[in-house]
């Protein structure tokens, strides 16, 4: 199976447990693999032959500006479901969701959910 790979998505968005997070929000940032075969559209050339990454790439940016969940793990699987659903061409999603400014005492890191979906 062919992969398209989407990296460095990126939104502001009102998911988080902590109240202050679902008030003032915070960046977020996706990466996308999608799985999906690309012989057709090697062979084309033709757009309709495989995915529009626009409209993967603002599907991901919506989903986490609408979004009001208290877990990040719950918006990534959200916007897994989203993509798989967007299109019956892809078999397979993997998202990578990193939150980069976690509020959490002396922790300068950030949480990365790594999930994978299929059809």
């Amino acid at each position: 199976m062919d992969c398209i790979y989407l990296t460095g998505i990126r939104a502001y968005g009102y998911t988080g447990y902590l109240k202050e997070e679902q008030v003032l929000g915070q960046w977020f940032e996706v990466d996308v693999k999608l799985w999906l075969d690309l012989s057709i559209s090697a062979q084309t050339d033709a757009i309709e032959d495989t995915i529009d990454y626009r409209s993967i790439i603002s599907l991901v940016q919506d989903s986490i500006k609408t979004s009001k969940f208290a877990l990040v793990e719950r918006l990534a699987g959200s916007i897994a479901d989203y993509i798989l659903g967007s299109s019956d061409r892809i078999q397979q999603v993997q998202v990578i969701l990193s939150k980069p400014a976690a509020p959490i005492p002396d922790f300068g890191g950030k949480i990365t959910i790594d999930l994978i979906r299929s059809k």
